[in-house]
């Protein structure tokens, strides 16, 4: 067992201690999988955008991203970084555990997303990387017993009930919902993310307006349904503009020309 903060602390302050018993390496392995496979059944359906404009803006912005993530944990430069646009009407995007980012085109046209507000969204995502929010959330629940079959893989059980214990290890680093906390954390370190690379942290606000306003006497998306209320996350988010509003300020908002090291893949 071991208590750990996965990442500095940054102009938004986070520094709570997390409880990690799984490592990096087995989350990030069940990641890139995941990750694959979610690539291969898309193309299947033929709903796998790799190029074009909206494949290109999110490049674009994903690229002035990733740099800045350094400034939270220094191993991301070594991250194998990807980006995947997938055609479908869901409002959601993710990015799971090792840098895998997913974006859906319902939220980019049904909200009509600008590269700011484009950004805000996808800097909470790589966030949730950045804390190891999934790897932790699978501690917690083995603490509980939750993942019994995952001491059964790892004392020579068979083939089968490995399968069983990578599919209960997927359900709770890659599926279930993030805790109210959690998504707090990504919002701020998400913010600082964004302003760091030069979008206006406002959009952030923004971003939330128009899901509110989408979302209206409906029941919420995927996307909305596993954060906290849009009120509170506005509330929230308009609290901790004034902490990252100077790096925003005096950040670099020129288009970057070339490509970092650190770079999201192209598919």
């Amino acid at each position: 067992m071991a208590c750990a903060n996965t990442t500095r602390p940054g102009a938004v302050g986070i520094n709570r201690s997390q409880f990690m018993v799984v490592s990096s390496a087995d989350v990030n392995k069940l990641s890139a999988a995941d990750f694959e496979e979610q690539n291969k059944k898309a193309k299947q359906k033929n709903a796998l955008i790799t190029s074009g404009p909206t494949y290109d803006r999110l490049k674009n912005v994903a690229d002035r991203l990733i740099p800045q993530t350094v400034v939270f944990r220094d191993d991301t430069r070594t991250w194998d970084w990807q980006l995947s646009l997938i055609q479908s009407p869901t409002l959601n995007a993710s990015c799971a555990p090792g840098g895998k980012i997913t974006f859906y085109t319902g939220i980019i046209e049904q909200l009509n997303l600008n590269d700011a507000e484009i950004a805000a969204i996808m800097g909470h995502e790589m966030a949730h990387a950045l804390r190891e929010h999934g790897r932790e959330r699978m501690s917690e629940a083995m603490t509980q017993s939750a993942l019994t079959n995952v001491a059964l893989a790892v004392a020579g059980a068979n083939y089968a009930t490995g399968i069983n214990a990578a599919n209960q290890l997927a359900q709770y680093a890659l599926v279930l919902p993030n805790s109210r906390q959690n998504e707090s954390e990504a919002d701020a370190i998400g913010l600082e993310l964004a302003a760091r690379a030069g979008y206006d942290p406002h959009a952030a606000i923004t971003v939330w307006e128009k899901m509110l306003k989408a979302t209206q006497g409906k029941n919420p998306p995927e996307f909305l349904s596993t954060h906290p209320s849009g009120e509170t996350r506005i509330e929230q988010l308009n609290a901790l503009i004034p902490a990252v509003e100077p790096l925003y300020l005096s950040a670099n908002k020129a288009p970057k020309t070339q490509q970092s090291k650190t770079s999201v893949k192209t598919n």
